[in-house]
């Protein structure tokens, strides 16, 4: 059983919108947490987007579900989107 660490998180566009997703990894980094947001952001065509580490906080840890953890063996994090966040 391997647990992994929610960071809460939320993102501003350069167009003033709000995203809120959590980016969940093996590790308890802040920093890499962080880096993951900010790639994430980057794939969906929103590089300009600001997060910072006050926007990007850990949250709790937990046993992830089968497609999160997928995506987290896949790419070393996953993400869950919220509000905001395109489909």
């Amino acid at each position: 059983m391997t647990i992994s660490h929610v960071f809460d998180t939320y993102a501003k566009t350069a167009k003033g919108r709000t995203l809120h997703f959590n980016v969940i990894l093996d590790e308890d980094d802040q920093q890499k947490a962080l880096g993951f947001a900010k790639q994430w952001l980057a794939s969906i065509n929103l590089k300009d987007a600001v997060v910072t580490p006050e926007n990007c906080y850990f949250y709790h840890s937990l046993e992830a579900p089968a497609a999160i953890r997928a995506d987290i063996d896949k790419n070393g994090y996953a993400i869950y989107k919220m509000e905001g966040c395109p489909k």
